[in-house]
């Protein structure tokens, strides 16, 4: 997969960032983009019917508010530890250099909820793969998981166990 032209013409890449040797994809010209990100969401909504959209912090909130518009349903903000009021269910996971923790509000999704998980960017699937365990802890189903660009070689779909990815493009990671 490559990246379709509107979508290339919306994507900075930005060398040596945030280290050096990393070659940083930033959306943010997509964010500036009002017909790039109608066109983003009408392309994340394609054969997508669910009841929920859960969002990743932080980039995944600018994904995921306009696709549940679209799709005429709630968004779920899952978030860092400490953000959210009320009572919250977590999950804890591995980074190359510690743990960290995704949190929903206790009741947010129901048992019976289908939800898609939305990001920016699938690098290595470690928090996408921490979201997906959060929505099944909550006892809801993924029908998948929807990003704007995935970096290839970096291998986030294998830490996914099964879940369907979508993505609008794919560049060197």
């Amino acid at each position: 997969m490559s990246v379709p032209d509107w979508l290339d013409e919306v994507i900075a890449s930005v060398p040596d960032f945030p280290i050096e040797g990393i070659l940083f994809r930033d959306l943010s010209p997509l964010w500036a983009s009002p017909s790039a990100m109608s066109r983003m969401t009408i392309g994340l909504a394609e054969r997508c019917v669910v009841d929920a959209v859960v969002g990743i912090e932080a980039r995944g909130f600018l994904v995921g508010v306009p696709l549940a518009q679209r799709l005429g349903v709630p968004f779920v903000a899952a978030r860092k530890p400490g953000k959210l009021p009320g009572d919250t269910v977590g999950v804890d996971y591995g980074l190359e250099y510690g743990t960290d923790r995704l949190e929903l509000q206790t009741g947010a999704l129901g048992a019976d909820d289908t939800v898609v998980i939305v990001d920016d960017i699938l690098a290595t699937g470690g928090t996408a793969a921490a979201a997906v365990q959060l929505v099944r802890s909550c006892g809801a189903t993924v029908h998948s998981l929807r990003v704007v660009l995935e970096l290839d070689g970096l291998d986030g779909r294998a830490a996914l166990d099964g879940v369907d990815v979508v993505a609008l493009g794919s560049l060197p990671g």
